[in-house]
């Protein structure tokens, strides 16, 4: 599975990165980083709660 993140809806608040803090990170300047564009083996279930977790609606997983 693909992680999409829409740049225009992202807040930065990070709830993400507290589900799955291998897969997202907020830099410095409060921009989310996808560190892996794909779902890492293992971690479905964690990208999944943070994509369900997002407030701004900005993730989204794609087949």
């Amino acid at each position: 599975m693909r992680i999409v993140l829409d740049r225009a809806r992202c807040t930065g608040i990070g709830i993400c990165e507290s589900f799955a803090p291998t897969v997202f990170e907020v830099d410095d300047n409060g921009e989310l980083v996808v560190l892996s564009a794909e779902v890492p083996e293992g971690a479905l279930d964690e990208v999944t709660a943070a994509v369900e977790g997002c407030p701004a609606l900005a993730l989204r997983l794609e087949p």
